[in-house]
């Protein structure tokens, strides 16, 4: 005779400590008793509702009665929960002993992140084989490591801004530094728009550094970067290009006279007593110019010529005052 297997009794405790989302089905279909998880899905007891109250099997189609239910035991089940509660479930369904009704055990599949946020569950509500928690550690590790990633990213990408920004910067008088000049008068000439480009040296400068001395001398450069700031548009590149040098370059600028307005007011400002250590620090400004459409085709290199020679004239002229140069040869 072949072996008869015999039916195994476990107690509503057994079902929740193994199966925390089963749903147990009387013969007329309603709930006779669920585990602790699933209980949580519903604020107002499940207890003794029809399970197609409760429920939608969604697939397989057309199961809508549980003589359908029944027939489709050890079929895998996706359900959708009714009452607005809105989690989709996957679940399969077994017959409970001599005809009392069916067991159910349901799982979130991969609604679970949502469940789990909505419902605040813990590992405590899943069973102890459930691989749900594993992969909810994964999740966690993964979106932490994301996380830190991110703000690794952003914090690289801050580092390397202002690397840069350094890299551009004048130490000092806190400007623009020659590398900087560059980069904007090539952009400035690439943009094919109308500039002006002016070239200042301090005169007396070295006079300051003889007589008061060094700190001296850097206060009088950081004082005279403050007035051509104040004299500039904020578009407008301001840098300082060497000792007691300063270049600025004025987008949109194509008129001989605004741009000698400018270099007059920096003359006058710079020209003013610079109080240091209560003893007054006497400097001027000798200013050297040209405008991109003096060119057919304005270059780099050929500009800072012009305006460098310009600046010479200047200082032949008599220091503290401003010259235009006008280029030689049209090309």
């Amino acid at each position: 005779m072949g072996n008869v297997a015999k039916p195994v009794s476990i107690g509503a405790g057994g079902l929740d400590l193994l199966m925390p989302m089963h749903l147990r089905l009387d013969a007329q279909g309603a709930v006779a008793g669920c585990g602790p998880t699933l209980r949580k899905l519903f604020p107002d007891s499940p207890l003794r509702r029809g399970f197609f109250d409760l429920f939608e099997v969604r697939r397989p189609a057309g199961v809508a009665t549980l003589a359908a239910l029944a027939a489709r035991t050890g079929t895998r089940l996706h359900l959708a929960t009714r009452d607005g509660v809105n989690v989709s479930l996957r679940g399969i369904a077994t017959p409970m002993h001599e005809g009392r009704g069916l067991l159910l055990n349901l799982s979130f599949g991969i609604s679970v992140l949502e469940a789990v946020r909505r419902y605040g569950l813990t590992d405590g509500d899943f069973a102890a084989t459930d691989l749900t928690v594993e992969l909810l550690y994964l999740v966690e590790a993964k979106t932490a490591v994301t996380e830190e990633l991110h703000r690794l990213n952003r914090r690289l990408e801050e580092a390397r801004r202002a690397a840069e920004e350094e890299a551009l910067t004048d130490t000092l008088t806190g400007l623009r530094n020659r590398r900087a000049l560059d980069q904007a008068l090539d952009a400035a000439i690439s943009a094919r728009q109308p500039f002006g480009l002016m070239h200042l040296d301090l005169d007396f400068f070295k006079q300051v550094n003889d007589t008061l001395g060094h700190p001296a001398g850097d206060h009088v450069l950081r004082t005279v970067a403050n007035i051509l700031t104040q004299e500039t548009r904020s578009g407008d590149t301001v840098a300082r290009v060497g000792g007691d040098e300063f270049m600025m370059i004025f987008p949109g600028v194509a008129d001989a006279a605004r741009l000698q307005k400018v270099a007059q007011r920096m003359i006058a400002g710079v020209a003013k007593p610079i109080p240091f250590e209560g003893r007054p620090c006497r400097v001027s400004a000798s200013i050297g110019m040209t405008l991109s459409e003096l060119y057919d085709r304005p270059e780099r290199e050929r500009m800072l010529a012009d305006s460098d020679a310009a600046l010479y004239s200047a200082k032949r002229a008599g220091r503290g005052v401003a010259v235009m140069r006008q280029p030689r040869g049209q090309s």
